[in-house]
């Protein structure tokens, strides 16, 4: 049985990985014509990493990436509002969480795809289904044909809107800058990932190995983030946040700092039409403000190939996929939704508010919300 993806990145590779160790003959098809050394980093959550030990990756990741035991929600000024540690969970589910270069965790997702046939450079056109084959086109004029066709293209997927034509992309009106820069910082902050939260914004950082730091900044817009943040300056739109922030944001060259609007996709009905199946992003696209996108994209991926490798039906396995994965990644996308709405507050006594009851929350409930994501059911 021959299965051909689409898109080559996080989740199109992980589902590679998982569906080549389950003996199918597997191939990529990438829009990009290169693979660029993307300048962001990735939080690979326990859930994650789980996955990835089953995978025989784990040991790679842990030692290229850095190891994260706690997660801190502070104000502007870096006081703690609420701590999640993660030892317990550590404990419970014999895995860690990393922070890894993007580009860092893709050499190491190509690395164990030895053999298999990425084509780069391939731009999907169109597709259809006819006698149990799924036939595709490029915008290059190249056509193949493929038994299986995975999705694995993003939240503009162009493999979902030619099998669904009722999806909606959802706009949180808040824009994200990211970047990643060499710099040395307290050590205390050296195994922690930090998110302060402003008035209307916020800002979040963490190490990704000894001398790298990746960090992220959002900010509320009204009607269009790219007219309202066209002139910028980073540095005095935080300037209100803590030093450190600044010498973050002043220390990045300007050119390596991505810049986009933050959106998800609603969730959708059904991941699947006869033999094209969507994964992560192009199926369950959810806003960064948990640390969970490409972690769920890689629980699916996982998911995928088990499903296919035990059923016989096409059709039954995603079904089977979506049985297993959809409660949990819909779950993922709604909270994250909250979230972030919460963490973007711009009146004063809502924040107020806001801090006071997470402070006062207990810490082992704390812990059991946060950590509860972690458990695989699979």
């Amino acid at each position: 049985m021959k299965i051909s993806i689409i898109g080559a990145g996080i989740g199109g590779l992980t589902t590679a990985i998982a569906l080549k160790q389950k003996g199918f003959e597997v191939e990529i098809f990438e829009a990009s014509k290169d693979f660029r050394k993307a300048g962001s980093g990735i939080n690979l959550a326990i859930n994650a990493m789980q996955v990835f030990r089953r995978l025989g990756v784990y040991k790679e990741i842990s030692s290229l990436g850095s190891y994260t035991d706690s997660l801190l929600i502070t104000d502007e000024k870096l006081n703690i509002i609420t701590k999640v540690n993660l030892v317990n969970a550590e404990r419970e589910f014999k895995a860690k969480t990393f922070a890894i270069h993007r580009a860092t965790l893709h050499t190491i997702l190509l690395n164990k795809l030895n053999g298999v046939k990425i084509h780069l450079n391939k731009k999907l056109k169109s597709l259809s289904q006819t006698n149990d084959e799924v036939n595709f086109i490029f915008e290059d004029g190249t056509a193949y044909t493929s038994n299986i066709l995975i999705g694995a293209d993003g939240i503009h997927s162009v493999v979902r809107k030619s099998i669904f034509d009722n999806t909606e992309l959802r706009i949180a009106k808040q824009a994200c800058w990211r970047g990643i820069v060499k710099i040395d910082i307290p050590k205390k902050y050296q195994t922690e990932l930090n998110e302060l939260w402003g008035k209307g914004k916020r800002f979040g950082f963490v190490h990704i190995n000894e001398n790298e730091v990746y960090w992220y900044a959002l900010a509320n817009y009204k009607t269009d983030y790219e007219k309202e943040f066209s002139n910028i300056n980073l540095e005095e739109l935080f300037s209100n946040f803590s030093p450190l922030i600044k010498k973050i944001i002043s220390k990045t060259e300007n050119n390596d700092i991505i810049f986009n609007e933050m959106i998800d996709l609603k969730p959708i009905s059904s991941w699947y039409y006869k033999n094209v199946c969507l994964i992560g992003d192009a199926s369950h696209a959810t806003t960064p403000n948990m640390g969970q996108g490409a972690c769920q994209a890689i629980e699916s991926a996982y998911v995928i190939a088990a499903c296919l490798s035990t059923e016989k039906n096409i059709q039954t396995a995603f079904y089977k996929l979506e049985k297993i994965r959809k409660k949990d990644a819909k779950k993922i996308v709604k909270t994250s939704w909250t979230v972030g709405k919460m963490a973007h507050l711009e009146n004063r006594f809502g924040i107020f508010l806001r801090n006071n009851i997470m402070r006062l929350m207990p810490k082992i409930l704390i812990e059991k919300q946060s950590t509860s994501i972690y458990k695989l059911n699979y």
